[in-house]
């Protein structure tokens, strides 16, 4: 008996550690104000394969909330994510403070973000909770206007929502920014029954030291390089505050709650954190992407390029750092299937990334539409699909149509959405042309052409960059 329970304990632990092979942990709504923290937790809660952000929230508070939307907006343009949807709070009656500070952080490219085209916070919401029937957790970096808007409004709130997540300085604190940014929203979501996680910062200390912040400017992710891009600019030199971490720890705490100290009122909890050293490295952990146990069987790919073959190790280095480890990891996969070097299996692997990129999702995730067909080469495409998404036949996930003219051409279905993904005719022509060339002069059947295909194919993995070679049409 002893022995049975010692093993269901093993047997929980390890299933702890794998936990689901793809599903995140946490499904979350943001709603932002702006401040400059809230870019910083933002880039966290993106940079996680446990968390799926689902749509972000442009409130008034520190900016008001059409300088946030262009913010949110100018953030995920830079991370390539233009398909995770932003709504905009026009509603609330605060008269925000559009601080210097703030106003002067770059978040991004601003220029051609049309304001008009701003969806209604409540209809985007909505549309959420219809897509999405996973409980979901409700981050709030500001005041509480938009939620206590949402609970009022939608009578289904808690059936959707799992918590209300509210970066603030605690439960009975009524002088602290976000409270005042809408004190009647505050008390109302104070009083109310949804289960509300204040997570408070570490006050006037400061949360960012030397070290960490030359961890994070080396640190070869998007969103690292935003946040240390922002850490040596004028806006953060300016101002103390940035550096004591604020809303950054709703972000922590969603991942490493056990990093607070939890003092609970009813329903209601008061989260402090107060390892600051533990913290800090976890931060890191969050920016690599290790929150999840990526790998099914093997713990992790080497990056040395010696542990690779002779023609691809003048190249491994460089490829991962233009376009990362997730690209390289699905290439080697891909071609490893494949049992060759193939230039269409590398598109397919780079239009895989790039559309989980644009809805920032992680793997089997979405549904896929292949038209590429069943006849090589171009048919080689659906396996770097597969292995770049995890939508495979087996998950029923992929569709490949045969049935018309074949094209280097996807659909991506995600949340009702879905966008196609096409190759550049250009460089589709010049891939067909030279693939027909070797075919000519040599024939399938000669090394030399296998050998040429290879050489091809390592060529347009260096030098096809994800974010230039596809066109990407919304189709509805």
């Amino acid at each position: 008996m002893k022995r049975a329970f010692i093993l269901s304990l093993v047997l929980l632990f390890t299933l702890n550690l794998h936990s689901h092979p793809w599903k995140p942990s946490h499904y979350v709504i943001i709603d932002t104000d702006g401040g400059v923290d809230d870019m910083n937790a933002i880039s966290l809660l993106l940079a996680s394969p446990d968390v799926r952000v689902l749509a972000i929230i442009s409130s008034s508070g520190v900016l008001s909330a059409e300088k946030t939307y262009l913010k949110v907006k100018s953030l995920l343009k830079g991370f390539y994510h233009e398909g995770l949807p932003v709504g905009i709070n026009r509603k609330t009656g605060y008269q925000s403070r559009n601080f210097e500070s703030a106003l002067q952080a770059k978040w991004g490219d601003e220029s051609g973000i049309d304001l008009s085209k701003a969806e209604d916070f409540m209809q985007l919401i909505k549309e959420t909770f219809s897509a999405e029937k996973t409980k979901i957790s409700f981050i709030c970096l500001g005041g509480m206007s938009t939620v206590n808007a949402a609970v009022k409004e939608l009578a289904d709130f808690n059936k959707h929502v799992n918590e209300i997540i509210w970066s603030a300085d605690g439960i009975t604190d009524t002088r602290g920014f976000n409270y005042n940014i809408d004190k009647r929203a505050a008390m109302s979501i104070l009083k109310g029954d949804t289960p509300l996680k204040i997570v408070r910062g570490f006050g006037k200390e400061n949360f960012y030291d030397r070290e960490l912040l030359k961890t994070i400017s080396e640190t070869n992710t998007v969103y690292a390089i935003r946040i240390s891009e922002f850490f040596h600019s004028e806006a953060a030199v300016k101002d103390s505050f940035p550096f004591t971490g604020y809303d950054e720890m709703a972000a922590l705490y969603i991942h490493y709650p056990g990093l607070f100290k939890t003092d609970s009122v009813n329903h209601k909890t008061e989260n402090t954190p107060y390892e600051k050293s533990s913290l800090r490295s976890n931060y890191v952990r969050i920016l690599k992407g290790q929150t999840v146990i990526r790998n099914q069987v093997i713990k992790e790919f080497p990056s040395d390029p010696l542990f690779y073959s002779a023609d691809v190790e003048p190249s491994v280095t460089e490829i991962i750092k233009k376009y990362g480890t997730d690209e390289w990891t699905s290439g080697v996969l891909a071609n490893e299937l494949h049992r060759h070097l193939g230039v269409f299996a590398i598109v397919g692997v780079k239009m895989g990334i790039r559309a989980r990129e644009y809805f920032c999702t992680g793997v089997d995730e979405f549904r896929v539409t292949s038209f590429a067909g069943s006849i090589p080469p171009l048919s080689c495409m659906n396996d770097g699909l597969q292995v770049s998404t995890g939508a495979t036949p087996g998950h029923g996930l992929l569709t490949v149509i045969s049935d018309t003219i074949t094209r280097p051409v996807a659909e991506f279905t995600y949340l009702n959405h879905t966008i196609r993904l096409t190759l550049k005719p250009e460089i589709a022509e010049k891939i067909q042309s030279e693939l027909k060339e070797i075919d000519f002069v040599y024939g399938l059947d000669s090394n030399i052409y296998w050998e040429l295909v290879r050489k091809n194919s390592i060529k347009y993995w260096f030098n096809l960059d994800r974010h230039d070679i596809f066109i990407i049409e919304e189709i509805r």
